[in-house]
């Protein structure tokens, strides 16, 4: 079990509908030391990846794409879903759904901030259906660039977004995948990663 991994199960809660509230420590309040070793965790799984530039999407993502960048001392793009009175015409627009706001977002970035030149590892802190990451993979394709790669902090196994991503050939690193979830009995099961000792499912109980 990795250290994301302890950290849901000590900290998070199972609400009904399929939701893992972890708002404590990863999109709410954030814990610096668990964005730290999120940070270098990617790195670790993309270090034979040659990454020039970090995106994410408004607003959860920031933090790790944040010390990601840091790690690799590249900037940082965010996709906007709002835009502002110093908003630029010059943009690369995409729609993504949201799965926790039920809605479509329309996002963007400013094109001086995506080149064609770029390697672009895309990072966020939940994949469900995949949708925002296929948004932002758009956005990449749009300025001529190259999608180096996608880091998850949590994903969802149960949905489809994990599955498409990686049958369309992108290389998706997750630290923590949830296989499944149940909030009568609070018990995760999460899906072994290959660098683990066995590849068998493992169901834990939260304490």
């Amino acid at each position: 079990m990795n250290f994301l991994e302890e950290k849901i199960l000590s900290d998070g809660n199972i609400k009904q509908g399929n939701i893992l509230k972890i708002d404590n420590f990863l999109n709410h309040q954030i814990d610096i030391d668990i964005m730290r070793q999120i940070a270098y965790e990617l790195k670790r799984r993309f270090r034979n990846v040659t990454v020039n530039k970090v995106l994410t999407i408004e607003a959860s993502g920031i933090a790790i794409a944040t010390m990601l960048g840091d790690v690799y001392d590249v900037p940082v793009v965010f996709a906007k879903k709002s835009e502002t009175a110093n908003s630029t015409d010059d943009k690369y627009m995409a729609q993504a759904y949201s799965f926790t706001h039920k809605k479509m977002n329309n996002v963007f970035v400013s094109k001086p901030y995506l080149q064609s030149t770029d390697r672009v590892l895309i990072v966020d802190d939940f994949l469900a259906d995949g949708q925002a990451m296929h948004a932002l993979i758009d956005l990449v394709h749009q300025a001529g660039g190259e999608v180096a790669g996608i880091g998850i902090a949590v994903e969802k196994g149960q949905q489809k977004g994990g599955r498409i991503l990686r049958e369309e050939g992108y290389r998706l690193e997750s630290i923590a995948i949830i296989e499944e979830m149940d909030w009568e009995t609070q018990t995760i099961r999460f899906r072994e990663q290959p660098s683990r000792s066995n590849n068998h499912d493992k169901l834990t109980t939260k304490p």
